[in-house]
């Protein structure tokens, strides 16, 4: 075939093209017998951004009545708190989704070795292990022989838990010396993940993975709820923090038991002092009718952001001051579609990538809206709705209205 080609192009374009292997070969030749260069590519590549209408919840917008909260709702008693364990363990039984490198194989030899195995490391694999961190919580005063649920996640290279058994493993507190827990068992895993050559497939996180009851308590927290010197502690919880409510729940204890609570100096912690003649046996009686009392909370002024995911949680006391806003949302759009050149055959030149981008910004065209001040919550979500911005713009326009003092609220951000 090689022959036949040289010829044609020896004789140039009158020659007649040899009927045989040479218009059966890989190289395109014309009419004329000339060698013809390869098709170039044509495909393009798009990249767009599309925002969906606009959707008005609707719900119940009359006023409501004050609301009591439990005293239990707001404060967590000192000394009730759960305690974290960790530990280092081992899955097996994926399918061909685990590490690659040598971690999970140096510790598999470890355990076997605990099982007087002795294996070298070359003879081992690891394509259905993976390293994880174990994780679980140990509420206050549990004892031991119960059930916790433990939560694992990869830590080497490992694509997917589907599947897959922890073995026996450790849990310890953050020293690292005592441990209080035991964990094992397979692994729950709230997705799927499906591969081939040419496509995949994810649903949910697929590298961590839930033990439901999966947990043993070994050792007990020691726990109490009065201290040695007979005072309880009412810690109050982040988000209800606020001087009125640690007020209102001394004042509601003092009602019930006069003379028994202070406030502390910090403004988050209530002080019960516990009876002197009250028995131990009814410390925790003493401690139920104190936070089975209600309280009218108090409706923080405060504006949770999350930037991550776009949500925004107000409270009912935020309030707005009048003033004038423009706001024009920037969306840019970039489109790569690198291209391969390729010579003619015999023309000595090399393949190239030539880069092909479409770049797009559109950019809004808003003018400044008089914003009316507001003094509830429902008049404060009107004002709002008027500038027609997506929660992400929303997130920026509220902390510029807080900078410059529009938004009389207290921002934290997630």
């Amino acid at each position: 075939m090689i022959l036949n080609l040289l010829l044609v192009l020896l004789q140039g374009p009158t020659a007649v093209v040899p009927e045989g292997p040479i218009q059966q070969g890989r190289i395109p030749v014309g009419i004329y017998g000339e060698v013809q260069a390869p098709t170039q590519p044509t495909g393009t590549s798009r990249s767009t951004f599309a925002r969906g209408p606009r959707v008005t919840p609707t719900g119940r917008t009359g006023p409501m009545g004050r609301i009591q909260t439990p005293i239990g709702g707001l404060v967590a008693v000192r000394g009730q708190e759960d305690n974290v364990l960790t530990g280092i363990g081992l899955v097996d039984g994926l399918a061909g989704t685990g590490d690659t490198g040598e971690l999970a194989k140096q510790l598999l030899q470890n355990l076997l070795k605990t099982q007087n195995v002795n294996i070298s490391l070359q003879a081992l694999t690891s394509k259905n292990l993976a390293v994880v961190r174990v994780e679980g919580s140990l509420p206050a005063g549990i004892k031991p022989g119960r059930r916790i649920d433990v939560r694992v996640s990869t830590i080497g290279d490992a694509t997917s838990l589907v599947g897959g058994t922890l073995t026996m493993t450790e849990l310890t507190d953050l020293t690292g010396t005592d441990v209080y827990a035991t964990a094992g068992g397979p692994i729950t895993v709230g997705g799927f993940s499906a591969q081939g050559k040419g496509a995949s497939t994810t649903k949910n996180h697929v590298t961590v993975g839930l033990l439901p009851g999966g947990g043993k308590v070994e050792r007990e927290v020691p726990t109490r709820v009065v201290s040695d010197h007979g005072y309880i502690y009412l810690d109050v919880k982040l988000g209800q923090d606020s001087f009125g409510n640690v007020v209102k729940i001394t004042e509601s204890v003092n009602r019930l038991y006069p003379g028994a609570a202070e406030t502390q100096s910090d403004g988050k912690t209530v002080k019960v002092r516990v009876p002197a003649d009250l028995p131990e046996s009814a410390y925790i009686a003493f401690l139920d009718s104190i936070l089975k009392q209600e309280v009218e909370s108090d409706n923080l002024a405060r504006v949770v952001i999350n930037e991550r995911t776009g949500v925004i949680v107000m409270g009912g006391d935020v309030r707005l001051r009048p003033g004038a806003i423009a706001h024009g949302s920037i969306v840019v759009t970039i489109a790569e579609t690198p291209e391969a050149s390729q010579p003619g055959p015999f023309s000595g030149g090399v393949t190239e990538n030539l880069d092909r981008t479409d770049l797009e910004v559109q950019e809004e065209n808003n003018g400044l809206v008089v914003v009316p001040g507001a003094v509830t919550l429902r008049e404060v979500v009107d004002v709002l709705n008027l500038l027609g911005a997506t929660p992400r713009d929303m997130i920026s326009i509220l902390t510029a209205m807080a900078d410059g003092g529009l938004l009389v609220a207290e921002i934290r951000r997630n």
